[in-house]
């Protein structure tokens, strides 16, 4: 699997981890913001395989989303 095919894979499982959330109630969710919570976790270890990225964006809680929200909010950090 090519880079570019792997980004756009996983791209797309984000917008639907996007929607999913947003069928919850949350309604200002973006695929890169999804992005950016699974992809926080990896900055000290760098991207894992495959798998692991695409079981943690399908197993991301509404409850981690909005806890990484917050503590970016109090960081000041903006997506």
């Amino acid at each position: 699997m090519t880079r570019i095919e792997w980004d756009s894979d996983l791209e797309e499982l984000c917008k639907s981890k996007a929607e999913e959330l947003r069928l919850l109630g949350y309604d200002h969710v973006e695929a890169s913001e999804v992005w950016s919570c699974v992809s926080a976790k990896y900055a000290k270890n760098g991207k894992p395989e495959l798998h692991q990225v695409v079981s943690d964006i399908l197993s991301l809680k509404p409850n981690q989303f909005m806890n990484f929200l917050m503590l970016n909010a109090y960081k000041g950090d903006s997506f």
